[in-house]
């Protein structure tokens, strides 16, 4: 039998302190599997007393990460600290210096340093895996690195934020507002105590930057992304949705157009009957659609201990069972020096309409003027109706609402830009894209 894979875990939170457990209480299945022993040789943490629950005994402990990565005597280094800079990046950047393969679940950094540590781990001949990075228990990293090579994607697309998963799910079905959604979430561990990162929709660009590369074969470009959060959605956007045969889902989205690939994040309707609209509460789903398979939806947790330590224990396992001389998978599905340049597309066409809310004063010419404004920038509208619980009333502000065919996002923006130029809007419109999946 080959000998042990020696591992390094630098981070012991919930994610580090599984991944641990799982390898000491199943160190003989997956000798089996593997044709190797596992163990875990040393460990990385803040606090040496605290009680985690696993055994210590021939595991060497480090205070530093970035020791640990330098003068461990480990095979794998293992990155759960997170953070795009610091601890994290130097320590990968030092175990990959060494000579050592890493297992990392830190979108932030690959976002950030992707294609560099990718450069330097095929100079190395060493394993970057990631699978842990996007939607956690989800296997997409592992199924566009290696699964669907050679196919042509056009889209991806998903649920890749199991917080605001959460919230918009928990707003639909108990009539609560975004607020107290989000409190309610803080209080069940579901979001941070500064949950900006997740609610403002950045969590899910880093993801969403790393699939698209791995899509394309372009170059990780994060900065480039269209990004609205869900903090402007309101009980009022949920209900007009349902109404209107839809529900508001948090959605990342990259696609290949003529003039480049676009990158968006942003709240999207989509059909109450797609199976995607199906997938609620903290769950993440991701879709790919591609020339040869067509189109497959992947579903399953987004985030937590176990489905994070799954994804990394897959990746670790994946290194026992390489051998010396076997030719790698590239980091980033291609080799990182022949990743082409990001080429932005302009976020000016979509495919499924728009979902526009104006509430305004109640006054002649009000309608008039809206359905002139969307005239005169050549928008087709679905529909435009008065939307209220309320009975109508003399000065009474009314909300109007309108669904567009498919457009341009340049003319909505024109054209509501024009609406609140006219004086009579109360408060900002809201504009939330439609889409219509093919699941």
């Amino acid at each position: 039998m080959a000998n042990a894979l020696k591992i390094g875990v630098a981070g012991l939170g919930t994610v580090g302190a599984s991944l641990v457990r799982i390898l000491q209480t199943r160190a003989s299945t997956l000798t089996v599997a593997c044709g190797r022993p596992i163990s875990v040789a040393a460990v990385s943490a803040r606090d040496a007393s605290k009680d985690r629950g696993i055994l210590m005994d021939g595991i060497t402990w480090y205070a530093d990460p970035v020791a640990m990565a330098k003068e461990a005597d480990i095979d794998v280094f293992v990155e759960l600290v997170g953070g795009s800079e610091g601890a994290a990046e130097d320590s990968v950047r030092a175990a990959l210096g060494r000579g050592l393969h890493v297992v990392t679940a830190n979108k932030a950094l690959l976002s950030r340093h992707g294609v560099e540590l990718a450069k330097l781990a095929e100079e190395k001949g060493r394993l970057l895996n990631y699978e842990a990075a996007v939607a956690g228990g989800i296997p997409v990293i592992k199924t566009l690195r290696e699964s669907l090579t050679g196919n042509n994607f056009s889209r991806i697309y998903g649920i890749m934020n199991g917080t605001c998963n959460y919230i918009l799910t928990r707003m639909e079905r108990e009539g609560l507002s975004f607020a107290d959604c989000l409190k309610e979430a803080q209080r069940l561990g579901y979001a941070e105590a500064d949950p900006s990162f997740d609610i403002e929709g950045n969590d899910t660009a880093h993801k969403l930057s790393i699939l698209t590369t791995l899509a394309f074969g372009c170059e990780i470009s994060a900065d480039k992304i269209y990004l609205e959060g869900i903090t402007n959605i309101s009980i009022e956007d949920i209900h007009a949705a349902a109404d209107l045969g839809y529900r508001i889902k948090l959605l990342g989205v990259a696609q290949k157009t003529e003039s480049g690939i676009e990158q968006r994040v942003h709240p999207t309707m989509v059909p109450l009957d797609s199976v995607i609209a199906q997938v609620d509460g903290v769950t993440n789903a991701v879709a790919l659609e591609s020339d040869i398979l067509g189109e497959l939806l992947m579903v399953g947790p987004g985030a937590g201990g176990n489905a994070t330590a799954s994804a990394v224990l897959g990746d670790i396992t994946d290194i026992a069972k390489s051998r010396p001389g076997a030719q790698e998978v590239p980091v980033l599905g291609r080799p990182a020096h022949l990743l082409e340049p990001y080429r932005q597309a302009e976020m000016q066409s979509h495919e499924g309409g728009y979902f526009i809310r104006l509430t305004v004063q109640d006054r002649t010419g009000v309608f008039a003027s809206i359905a002139t404004q969307m005239a005169e920038n050549a928008i087709s509208l679905e529909s435009i109706v008065q939307h209220s619980k309320e009975p109508a009333t003399p000065g009474r502000p009314q909300t109007i609402i309108l669904v567009t065919h498919a457009t341009m996002e340049s003319a909505v923006r024109k054209a509501v830009d024009a609406i609140k130029r006219e004086g009579y809007l109360i408060g900002e419109p809201q504009v939330i894209r439609i889409e219509r999946p093919k699941t």
